[in-house]
């Protein structure tokens, strides 16, 4: 056993004063759908929702002399510290990026307490901690990171260790998501090449997959803050260098529109609430189904803070992803009957779901912002035939991202 598997158990020990292991379930759902043995590791049912108490309780136990503790995070690393701040008595600041959902905030300041004081600071979350890093330095502060500290690494590991107790051995493929790395660096660096990984990231923050093209990390141009629990610009430098050689193969990145049906299909089907980055696993799936049938799959669900005020917004992505809802541009002749005859190409399974007249002047014809719903992406062929036989201009603006945020 090394001394990594040995700290890790440790660590989990320790864990068992504080808080129970989290469940690991089989989703007939799942294991059904895909021929194959699914388990959920559900760290969206720790006390926080998240995973993050783990590296932070194993932080700080180790450092029981420091009495200001001082993070940076995107909402559940805060709520592991502030957690934690509470439980060993600890003050603690905690930097959060002001585009960080309410839900996260609230939760945060409900867990601290009076023990920390939280920051809304920068748009994204690299912004954040420099903030975070420059306070802490003038304070004295002990800055505990999200992920690039050997003691959250460490810390985390300890989903690994329950999961092997749990399933009474390892599974055949392990899926794990990835922010800043520390969860999938734990959990590597304790069950080692034992077993085949899928180490999943969004699209729009792959920093662990530039990393593994570049041989060092790299921090990304954008971020796509959607997938905020792993939205991150540049995966850590100690995590990198336990993930190094896993291979570009062995990740993977996830469509945050694609993610959005997933979010929906657990909340729908299976009543289990997983936000953006939480889902990423479960996702991943969809990419691996021949590879994993017939085999146990362990999916880590990283968090179930979702703030349901976000619930439209993703719905909304869903239903574009799968083709069922679109939104276009409509030069409409200013006669009358114009608009009955377009209503008469609309079939029994569509709906306006977005009516909106942009007409600007006398001319004889005016734009119309149209949104529609229907049950079936091939209904949208049909009407466009119909549109484009009947001489109607129209423009598809469902994916266009700069034009949309201005008209819809």
């Amino acid at each position: 056993m090394t001394d990594f598997e040995k700290a890790a158990r440790n660590a989990e020990a320790a864990m068992r004063d504080v808080f129970p292991p989290t469940p690991l379930l089989r989703n007939a759902h799942l294991s059904e759908m895909y021929d194959a043995e699914i388990y959920l590791k559900r760290e969206d049912l720790s006390p926080v929702r998240s995973y993050k108490l783990r590296g932070a309780f194993n932080a700080m136990r180790k450092h029981p002399d420091t009495s200001l503790f001082v993070c940076a995070s995107a909402g559940n690393h805060a709520q592991g510290v502030a957690y934690m701040c509470k439980h060993f008595g600890k003050s603690g600041v905690i930097f959060m990026p002001v585009t960080t959902p309410q839900q996260k905030i609230q939760k945060t300041a409900v867990f601290g307490g009076d023990s920390v004081e939280i920051r809304l600071t920068g748009d994204y979350f690299d912004d954040t901690l420099a903030s975070a890093q420059a306070f802490c330095a003038e304070a004295g502060g002990h800055f505990l990171s999200p992920f690039d500290d050997d003691d959250v690494i460490e810390g985390q590991a300890s989903v690994a260790v329950e999961m092997v107790e749990q399933l009474g051995g390892l599974p055949d493929h392990l899926v794990v998501p990835v922010g800043g790395g520390g969860l999938s660096a734990g959990m590597l660096s304790y069950l080692g090449n034992a077993c085949q990984y899928t180490f999943v990231e969004p699209a729009g923050g792959a920093c662990l997959r530039a990393a593994l093209e570049a041989g060092k990390p790299v921090r990304l141009d954008h971020v796509n803050t959607f997938t905020d629990g792993a939205a991150v610009g540049q995966i850590g430098l100690r995590p990198f260098e336990r993930l190094k050689g896993v291979g570009v193969a062995n990740s993977l990145t996830i469509n945050e529109d694609r993610l959005c049906t997933t979010i929906l299909e657990m909340l729908n089907v299976e009543g289990i609430v997983l936000e953006p980055a939480g889902a990423l696993s479960v996702d991943a799936l969809k990419d691996l189904a021949q590879a994993i049938r017939g085999r146990t799959v362990v999916c880590v669900t990283t968090g179930g803070n979702f703030d349901f005020e976000r619930l439209p917004e993703v719905k909304e992505r869903a239903q574009k992803y799968l083709g069922v809802k679109k939104y276009f541009i409509l030069r409409l002749p200013q006669r009358p009957g114009a608009l009955k005859g377009f209503l008469g190409f609309l079939g029994p399974e569509d709906d306006i779901a977005r009516f909106e007249y942009l007409k600007k002047s006398a001319r004889n014809y005016g734009s119309v912002l149209i949104g529609i719903e229907t049950k079936n992406a091939e209904n949208f062929d049909r009407l466009f035939e119909k549109l484009d036989a009947e001489g109607f201009t129209y423009q598809d603006i469902t994916d266009d991202d700069l034009l949309s945020q201005f008209v819809i």
